[in-house]
């Protein structure tokens, strides 16, 4: 029994190819779009979501004379079920690209389906290095956390921050964030007097705040996924870290344009770098911006909003180049080297790796109209992903 079983198992599996290659001979491109739309991280999959209706209904749900059909899924942003509704989309609905996963655990699991079936993995959302190593066909238009983090350490090596406790999130990207930062500012001369992890789901910071308080750094560098900042910065307020002479300074996950508003004042002040904000000062953007909140009143576009709009501009445009053809191999070829003017700024698709080249900015939160805002005040252009250790 458990000979069949295993055998049916892999039966599956290899027929995967062959079942994704249907889709070639359709009219209908159908694009599964795997979120966490329910769950800790609902706001990331309500972002992206969001941003891709408005991409199409900007550009139209054809292309290359191809009708383009989004298949929109819940994952609840567990690994497992991601997985499991990959392989449905690609046996079942046909997918010729699979788009979405809001955090890396998702990303990855479906890593070796995408491989397998040919199929393009486009990651609008997760952030950990690795991601793109793991199957010639995944595609990144969001960041890698070393890119967004380096230039925050060097930042603050320039601006006469001497020691840092790191604060992140448990999983891959806070890692790479912990270890980005480490390696960069130990570099230029600073000092990691505290190296903290907090729980991914469920956190209670206050423990660790208690402990950056007593270990009195110049700085708390944080990082926590899109949708967790408010929580955090809260706390981060009723610590009193600020008064008590530690400076707290992020990557712009912490102070995502979705929950900025709603911070407080405590987060004045605060030096965020990262590859969006919604104050980015850019007709593209201001554009962008206007028709995301026409679209979705009381909602302002975040960095995950923008992972998915460019995301499925990579996809129109790559559909573009090959007629409307739906080969796996030949889509991710059409998408290496890509280059656009996106609402974040220039961008482009490293034609080695398929990560995301895109300028880095060093923002301060401030008031603009009485809305809290993370306002550019200097830019890194063309950044290519670091190596984990942030050099």
């Amino acid at each position: 029994m458990h000979r069949r079983t295993m055998l049916k198992g892999l039966g599956a599996v290899a027929s995967l190819p062959l079942l994704g290659s249907a889709a070639h001979a359709e009219d209908t491109v159908k694009i599964g779009l795997i979120l966490p739309m329910t769950g800790q991280s609902a706001s990331t999959g309500k972002q992206i979501d969001a941003a891709v209706k408005l991409f199409m209904a900007q550009n139209g749900d054809s292309v290359a004379g191809k009708k383009v059909q989004v298949i929109l899924k819940d994952d609840t942003g567990v690994a497992d079920v991601t997985k499991r509704l990959a392989q449905e989309l690609i046996v079942n609905d046909k997918v010729a690209v699979l788009a979405g996963f809001g955090l890396t655990p998702l990303a990855l699991a479906v890593a070796p389906l995408a491989t397998q079936a040919k199929v393009p993995e486009i990651v609008m959302a997760a952030a950990t290095t690795i991601i793109t190593q793991k199957s010639p066909y995944i595609v990144r238009t969001s960041c890698t956390l070393p890119q967004t983090t380096v230039p925050l350490a060097d930042w603050a090596a320039k601006n006469g921050i001497k020691t840092v406790v790191t604060l992140v999130s448990d999983y891959g990207p806070g890692i790479d964030a912990a270890k980005a930062f480490k390696g960069r500012f130990t570099k230029a001369g600073g000092k990691i007097t505290g190296e903290l992890t907090a729980p991914l789901r469920n956190p209670e910071f206050a423990p660790f705040l208690q402990k950056v308080r007593d270990l009195k750094p110049d700085a708390l560098f944080l990082f926590v996924p899109s949708g967790q900042g408010a929580a955090l910065m809260k706390q981060v307020a009723e610590r009193e870290l600020t008064k008590a002479g530690i400076k707290v300074i992020a990557t712009g996950d912490v102070t995502d344009d979705d929950q900025l508003p709603d911070m407080g004042d405590s987060v004045l002040g605060m030096v965020t770098t990262h590859f969006y904000s919604a104050a980015h000062p850019s007709p593209e953007n201001k554009a962008f911006v206007a028709a995301f909140e026409k679209a979705n009143p009381k909602m302002r576009p975040n960095f995950m909003a923008v992972g998915g709009y460019d995301g499925m501009h990579l996809i129109y445009e790559a559909l573009k180049k090959t007629g409307g053809k739906t080969d796996g191999t030949a889509l991710v070829d059409a998408m290496k080297g890509a280059s656009w003017t996106s609402v974040r700024g220039p961008v482009k698709i490293d034609p080695a790796t398929r990560e995301i080249i895109q300028t880095v900015y060093v923002r301060k939160v401030e008031k603009v109209d009485g809305q809290l805002y993370n306002i550019e005040f200097d830019k890194i252009p063309d950044v290519v992903p670091p190596s984990p250790d942030g050099n």
